[in-house]
Formats: structure tokens, C-alpha cells, sequence
């Protein structure tokens, strides 16, 4: 409802213009009596100076001796502030030409005076009386024209006080006693029983507070009964519309949890909330560790200029946050369900998580298993075999020796020494120490080890994504980039190994190990090395290729190159 203001205000305004126009009143009047104060000294003067002429004129007759003296009063008469008044700025012009028109005359006249000349003086002197005459009139009518104006400016105010008390009573009986009256009559009908009532429109707020008071109870009492059957709907149709999505939450669980959690299984459980809250379009962003990202969005996609800002939903566990929900909708959204939502994929893409990391602690502890088993059958083995090959060169007679002999016994020599090595190196990666089931920590344990045995500098920048591999693969790319290292170790004599492990603009995988040593030309002599024909053969497993190039300063680069996982989220 529009209201004016307050009614005490209103009333306190009122009165202000009541006391400001009385107040007017009052400072009209003093001014007005203020202008007038003199008025009637000047016309005493005014009347002074005639009788002085005639004064002037018996004196010049008798031939007195104190004539200046005379002359000297009259001027004194003529100048004083009472007659001078005639010139201020709010007497009439009339007044002022005639007060200047007797100055101009008096004059004439004091010359006549002064000269003795006395016939002059006398034929004058009428006309100058008459000049004095006329100014007398004039401030007599000037001042008259004061009072007069004091008269009315009182009447005018008097009636406009009686306007407004006039218009004070019926504005208080229009805007104040008849809405009071209606609120009256409405509250004994609200005594009766009927809270059906209409309370009466106000411009202020008094009565206006006072009238929604009454309404607000009105309503209450006459819609209690209703607003208790309303609730019951409200309640059951909450209960159905909460029992719904529970059964949406639970069906989406049970269909992320049936199988692998994938790129398809999160893409169809945001498609089923898009379609059962009427999105506009809905996304998922999913963070790693490192940085990047994963986004899948729903059918429909995601625009590339937002016609609204999207609404965020983070998926949240323990303060850690593993990405968001990003929803544009043109209408409400029902922000406990995506709440809800974002919290099952939070815990689905966490089990998964934890999932994939107790299956490559599994696999460490599968390669360790083997690793003891490889010791304590393939490796005593070989060391047998080693010992058995020595006695047989010492058993063997002069005459059994010959150059064939002795080859066959020094290449199965060699071939036994460098499965043993093999083996060492194999053992060596299985039983890499590792805290956390990842494949940057277990390449720098790797090559801890490796630093230890020699004095180059090895140094290594990891920038891939944990989601980039599978757990499967990071055998393959250890032992790859050990036997690598190793061998520029070995056969390359460097100062300096680099390895650089990142994902390509074209989207591959590439580690590469540069060392500043000899050059690839030792690898003519062995190309075909059965540590080589490994590296070969790992890379065909990951799918990639794996290069020896010379590096333009010295030194040799071995380059592996694979594609990625195709699945997101295994990480």
C-alpha cells in the first residue's frame, strides 16, 4: 500500500505552516511599522518650513540682524534625516522629485533672501509654499499607503489562517476520524467471527501499521484451518518428490558401481540428471593433482558463450575438492539434489580412485613376489651355471681345446653373465622401495639407485598427468627408461642424462633420455643387444615406438612415443 508519510509528521507540518505564516505575519507588520517610524517627524518638518519662510520673509521686512541665522535654521530644517527620508529607495518617485523640487527652489529662494531682495522673496514665496504643501501631501499619502498595506497584509494572513484551519478539520475527519472509524467497525467484525474483512486504505503510517496489524490477524485465524490442510499436501508431495529422488540417486549409484567407472558411466549418469531436472545443459569438470583437467558434458554440449551464469556444484571430500558440476538452467534448479549428486560422484570417483590405487599396490606386491621367486630359482640357477662353465674350461684337456671349443664355451659364458645381469636389473625394478603406488616416485627411486653407482648427473622433469597411464603400463615404462639409462651409463660415457617425460600438442605420450655422451655409435655394434631388443618389444606393448637419434652437441637420445589411455579417471 502507498503511503504518504507519517500522520504526526503531517500534523507537525501543518503547524509549522501555521507558525511560519503567523510568524510572517508578525516580522510583515514590525517591517511595515519600522518604514513608517518618522513619518510623522518629516511632516512636522515639512509644515516647519513653511512657517519659516514666512519667518524669513517678517524678518527681512523688519530688517532683523540674525537673518542668517534664519537661512541657517531653515537649511538645518530642509537637510534633517525626518525630510531626507523622502529620498530613500522605497518612497514613492513623486515624493522624491517633489522633496528635490523644494531643495531646488529654496535655493532661489535663499538668494533672494541673501540679496534683500525682497520683492523677489514675496512673489515667490507662494509658489515655494505651495511646492512645501505638495511634499507634505505626499509623505501624508505615502504614509497612509503604509497603513493600508499593514491592514491588508493583516487580513490576507487572518483569512489564510482560517483557510487553513478550515481545511486542518476536514482533513482530520476525511484522513484520520473516518479511517479510524472503519477500523473500528472492522475489528467488531473480527470480534464476530468473520475474519473475511477488508481493512480501510490509509496515506499514513500509523494507521496504515495499525490496519495490516489487524488484517495479518485476520488472515491468520481465517486461513489456520487451510494453511494446516495445505501443509499435509505440501508434506506428502515433498515425501514423493524426496522418495523419487532418492530412487533417482540410488539407480545412478548402482549403475556407476556395476561396472568400470569411465568416461561412458559418468557421461550417462549426468545425462539422466539433465533430463529428469529439464537442463539446459549440464558438464562435468573433474581436476587432478597436477593440474588438468577432465570435462564430460551431457548430451547437448556445453556453449561456447553462456546465455546465463552457470551454477557450480563442487564435488567435495574432506576440503579436497575433485572438480564440479557446472548447470545452466532457466529455471530454479534444486540445488539439494545436485548437492546430493555431486556428493555420489564425489565417493564413486573416490572409491574408483582408491580402487586403482590398491591394484597398482597389488601389482608391487605381485612384482615383488616374483622377484623373490626369479632369486631363488632363475638366479641360483644361473649362478649355478656360471660355476659349472668355469669348472668345465678348467676340467677340459690341452687336446680337447680348440679355437671352436673355446668360442662355444666363451659365448655361453657371455650369454649366461648377461642373463644374470638381466636378471639383477629385473630384480632391481621389483623391488623399487615405493610409498605411493605412482610412476614419477618410482622412476626418482629408480634413479637414486642409479646415481649411486656412478657420477653423472641425472636429472629428471615428469609432466604427465596421473590419468594419462594405467597401472599396467608403468612397468614397461620403467624398465624402458632403466635399461635406456643404463646403457648410456654404460656405453656412452656422459656427464650429463636427461629425462623428459610429457604429453605432446599432438596428444602422445613422449620420454625421452638425452645423455651428452659418445653418440649412437656404439649401438651399431649392438643393435642387436638383447637389452635393446627389450626396449623394442615394451614399446610394441604400450603401443609406441622407441628411437636412437644423435643429438646435433654429442650424445644420444632414445625416444618412446605412445598414445595415452583412452579412458579418463583411471588415476
Amino acid at each position: 500500500m502507498f503511503t504518504r508519510g507519517s500522520l504526526t509528521s503531517t500534523i507537525l507540518s501543518l503547524m509549522l505552516v501555521v507558525i511560519l505564516l503567523s510568524s510572517s505575519l508578525a516580522v510583515f507588520s514590525i517591517v511595515s511599522l519600522t518604514f513608517s517610524l518618522g513619518d510623522a517627524r518629516g511632516i512636522n518638518a515639512s509644515g516647519s518650513l513653511r512657517m519659516q519662510s514666512y519667518r524669513l520673509l517678517l524678518d527681512a521686512n523688519i530688517g532683523s540682524h540674525n537673518i542668517d541665522e534664519k537661512i541657517a535654521d531653515f537649511e538645518t530644517t530642509l537637510n534633517s534625516e525626518a525630510l531626507k527620508r523622502s529620498l530613500a529607495w522605497y518612497s514613492p518617485k513623486e515624493m522624491r522629485d517633489q522633496y528635490v523640487l523644494v531643495i531646488h527652489k529654496w535655493q532661489v529662494m535663499k538668494v533672494y533672501i541673501e540679496e534683500g531682495n525682497i520683492r523677489l522673496y514675496s512673489a515667490s514665496l507662494t509658489d515655494f509654499v505651495n511646492t512645501i504643501d505638495t511634499l507634505v501631501l505626499n509623505m501624508e499619502q505615502f504614509a497612509a499607503f503604509k497603513l493600508k498595506l499593514l491592514v491588508i497584509g493583516q487580513i490576507i494572513g487572518l483569512s489564510i489562517l482560517l483557510i487553513i484551519a478550515f481545511f486542518a478539520v476536514a482533513f482530520t475527519r476525511k484522513r484520520v476520524v473516518k479511517p479510524l472509524q472503519l477500523l473500528i467497525e472492522s475489528s467488531t467484525t473480527i470480534s464476530k467471527g468473520n475474519f473475511k474483512v477488508k481493512m480501510p486504505k490509509t496515506d499514513y503510517i500509523e494507521l496504515t501499521a495499525l490496519g495490516n496489524a489487524l488484517q495479518k490477524t485476520a488472515a491468520e485465524l481465517a486461513s489456520l484451518y487451510e494453511d494446516l490442510e495445505n501443509q499435509v499436501n505440501e508434506k506428502t508431495l515433498a515425501l514423493t518428490r524426496t522418495n523419487n529422488e532418492l530412487k533417482f540417486l540410488y539407480d545412478n549409484l548402482v549403475m556407476l558401481h556395476a561396472n568400470k567407472l569411465d568416461y561412458k558411466a559418468l557421461q550417462s549418469a549426468i545425462n539422466q540428471l539433465k533430463y529428469y531436472e529439464s537442463l539446459s545443459y549440464l558438464r562435468l569438470v573433474i581436476e587432478h593433482d597436477d593440474g588438468s583437467k577432465d570435462i564430460i558434458k551431457a548430451e547437448g554440449g556445453w556453449p561456447d558463450e553462456l546465455p546465463i551464469e552457470s551454477l557450480h556444484f563442487p564435488l567435495l571430500i574432506e576440503k579436497t575438492q575433485l572438480g564440479y558440476l557446472d548447470v545452466i538452467s532457466h529455471r530454479p534448479v534444486n540445488r539439494l539434489l545436485f548437492e546430493n549428486f555431486a556428493m555420489m560422484l564425489t565417493r564413486s570417483i573416490t572409491i574408483h580412485n582408491a580402487s586403482e590405487q590398491r591394484q597398482q599396490l597389488a601389482l608391487l606386491e605381485e612384482r615383488a613376489v616374483i622377484a623373490r621367486e626369479l632369486h631363488d630359482s632363475i638366479g641360483q640357477l644361473l649362478s649355478f651355471l656360471k660355476i659349472q662353465v668355469s669348472l668345465l674350461r678348467k676340467s677340459l684337456n690341452d687336446s680337447c681345446r680348440s679355437p671352436e671349443v673355446e668360442a662355444q664355451l666363451m659365448e655361453i659364458n657371455e650369454g649366461v653373465s648377461t642373463a644374470y645381469v638381466q636378471l639383477r636389473e629385473l630384480l632391481s625394478t621389483f623391488r623399487l622401495t615405493i610409498k605411493e603406488p605412482n610412476l614419477p616416485q618410482a622412476i626418482d627411486v629408480m634413479l637414486d639407485q642409479l646415481r649411486h653407482q656412478s657420477q653423472i648427473d641425472i636429472q629428471l622433469n615428469y609432466k604427465l598427468s596421473a590419468h594419462l597411464l594405467e597401472a599396467k603400463q608403468h612397468i614397461h615404462i620403467l624398465q624402458l627408461i632403466r635399461e635406456a639409462t643404463l646403457n648410456a651409463i654404460k656405453h656412452a660415457t656422459p656427464e650429463h642424462i636427461v629425462i623428459d617425460c610429457q604429453l605432446t600438442d599432438k596428444g602422445m605420450i613422449t620420454i625421452s633420455i638425452c645423455d651428452d655422451g659418445i653418440g649412437v655409435t656404439h649401438l651399431v655394434e649392438r643393435d642387436q643387444h638383447f637389452g635393446i631388443g627389450i626396449m623394442h618389444e615394451r614399446a610394441n606393448k604400450l603401443n609406441g615406438i622407441v628411437s636412437f637419434n644423435s643429438n646435433q652437441l654429442g650424445g644420444t637420445t632414445v625416444t618412446l612415443s605412445f598414445p595415452p589411455q583412452q579412458e579418463p579417471l583411471n588415476g
